[in-house]
């Protein structure tokens, strides 16, 4: 390889010589001088290039001639590299530095015509996802995607927890028959695309591995088109042995987010507020916690009639109660606890005093963005409460195994990263920050 430098390297280098590479983002090509836009993966440079014209008075150099061609002729896109004598010049607008362009080496051109512009539909853009993923700020989105789950998973290692990757072909649902891809496999047999991780994320509870976690795919077959659903996202996942109840798996999860939120501001908060116009807000620990009857209580206060049925809140309900939370605490978080077991997943243990579920969802600036709970972890209070879901014993079999041999208090939780990312960004929907978003209708590119 030669040694190309970066972009973001460019200011700390001593004038001289020089190689860039990257792809053409804008051209002005001047009667007496050239520039061209050079962006690569860390940030843009200007290149410079005294343009030099066929003249018929004066015979003119033709390496020269050619290069002035060749940059004149540019489309907007092109992949290039480019040797050239690099100045610094706090005049230049552009990071203060730029490169007279010596020698210039086409590695692919592009078309001229770019079918997506600044003002395109959401879903054309998508259609063009990889012309659309070169501007600064959809390069930024990833990487604070990959700050954020560095910090997460640095949490994680250093307080001795063990990475899982579950399979995501199953055998049978992991939660219910609802919102299943079912898979065609071998001699004539069905397969599932996983929910979630989680009933093997509690089988590693099972297996002794202490505290466990993921981030991996899951599917739901679910046909919602709003700004916060997919068909396919990532999921981070932790699971955690002998805890007293679901506020210790809140815990770590506030402790969680607290550190890589920190990270990403360290790293990124400046761009991001360049950018996307926010401050990442660093949460304060402990998240307020509000029970679930006293959210509806203090949502009906605000004038809003929830129109479900079974208790829970609907996006509005959940709004409102992130809304009195800013008000009254000044926090972008709340975790909404105690739900009744109807609105829970059979496996959610159940305080016996209130008969409510040891659980929790957590909200992020008015929207959901996990799920946690305590499980229950005794195989005779499963069957029956698996039974009171109408869910057929025989056909969790393979799950309730598990604790038919001993089994530790544990809990967990599972989060939407796309989800996280929208609102730390203040983004509008998971589309504009999943690398490639898959819905109902989409399956492209």
């Amino acid at each position: 390889m030669s040694e190309r430098v970066l972009v973001n390297q460019l200011k700390s280098l001593p004038a001289g010589p020089v190689e860039v590479s990257g792809w053409v983002e804008t051209v002005r090509d001047q009667k007496k001088v050239q520039f061209v836009v050079l962006r690569d993966e860390t940030g843009a440079v200007q290149l410079v290039n005294p343009a030099t014209r066929p003249s018929e008075d004066v015979e003119q150099d033709a390496e020269a001639l050619e290069l002035t061609e060749t940059i004149g002729a540019l489309a907007t896109g092109t992949f290039l590299t480019v040797r050239g004598e690099l100045k610094h010049d706090e005049r230049v607008k552009l990071g203060g530095v730029e490169i007279k362009v010596g020698e210039l080496r086409v590695a692919a051109s592009a078309n001229p015509e770019t079918p997506i512009a600044a003002d395109s539909s959401p879903d054309k853009r998508m259609d063009w996802r990889f012309l659309d993923l070169r501007q600064r700020r959809n390069n930024l989105i990833f990487r604070v995607q990959t700050t954020l789950e560095h910090a997460m998973r640095s949490y994680w290692v250093e307080r001795d927890y063990i990475e899982i990757h579950s399979p995501k072909l199953m055998a049978s649902p992991s939660e219910s028959n609802a919102e299943l891809f079912e898979v065609p496999y071998f001699e004539d047999k069905t397969a599932y695309l996983a929910q979630s991780p989680q009933f093997f994320k509690q089988m590693a509870q099972v297996a002794g591995f202490g505290k466990i976690f993921e981030i991996a795919p899951a599917f739901r077959a679910d046909p919602s088109f709003t700004s916060r659903h997919a068909t396919e996202f990532t999921s981070i996942d932790a699971e955690i042995s002998w805890i007293d109840s679901h506020e210790d798996v809140a815990r770590m999860q506030e402790e969680l987010l607290h550190t890589a939120f920190q990270a990403v501001a360290d790293k990124h908060g400046a761009e991001i507020q360049e950018l996307f116009g926010v401050e990442v807000e660093v949460p304060a620990v402990p998240f307020p916690r509000i029970p679930l009857a006293e959210a509806r209580e203090i949502v009906a206060a605000r004038g809003y009639d929830i129109p479900r049925t079974d208790g829970d809140l609907d996006p509005e309900g959940e709004r409102q109660i992130a809304a009195h939370v800013r008000e009254t605490f000044g926090h972008p978080f709340v975790f909404i606890t105690d739900y009744h077991p109807e609105i829970r997943a059979f496996y959610h243990m159940r305080d016996e005093e209130t008969g409510l579920t040891k659980s929790y969802d957590l909200l992020f600036n008015g929207v959901e963005i996990t799920t946690g709970a305590q499980r229950e972890h005794r195989v005779d209070v499963l069957i029956e409460q698996a039974k009171e879901k109408g869910l057929d014993p025989e056909h969790l079999d393979f799950y309730l195994d598990f604790f038919r041999f001993g089994a530790p208090p544990h809990g967990g939780f599972g989060m939407g990263l796309a989800r996280v990312l929208m609102l730390m960004l203040g983004e509008s929907s998971i589309r504009e920050v999943t690398y490639l978003f898959r819905g109902p209708t989409r399956l492209a590119p």
